[in-house]
């Protein structure tokens, strides 16, 4: 870096750390928003692909109940109902990195405010 006289002059090391923490601040924050975005999107498909099996489930267990036809549907109810809890499981181990990610932007948010604070120079107020 250069003086108005031209001579050059080496940063302080605060002033690098923050400008690198300020840059993996910028260059993290949107990866984090869309993959929070992503993960969101995932978690309402999970949502209602279990509403949809819970559907499913119940018209096969009253197509069981009510045929006269020996055909046993129970194997693919017990199918299905295994795959609603692997869905379940899948939607916890979504909703646990979405309460992750909220907690990092919330904190890349905190992070970026402080430095925001500690880069501006505090109002003097009014002058008399």
């Amino acid at each position: 870096m250069a003086d108005s006289d031209g001579i050059l002059v080496s940063p302080a090391p605060g002033e690098i750390r923050d400008a690198l923490a300020d840059g993996m601040m910028r260059l993290l924050r949107p990866a984090v928003e869309e993959l929070d975005e992503r993960v969101r999107g995932v978690r309402q498909s999970q949502l209602e692909l279990r509403e949809q099996i819970d559907g499913l489930c119940g018209e096969l267990k009253k197509i069981n109940e009510e045929q006269q036809v020996p055909v046993d549907l129970e194997p693919y109810v017990k199918k299905l109902m295994n795959a609603r809890r692997r869905v379940m499981v899948v939607n916890n181990i979504l909703q646990n990195a979405q309460e992750r990610l909220g907690r990092l932007h919330q904190s890349v948010s905190r992070e970026t405010a402080r430095r925001k604070a500690l880069l501006e120079p505090p109002n003097a107020g009014p002058v008399m």
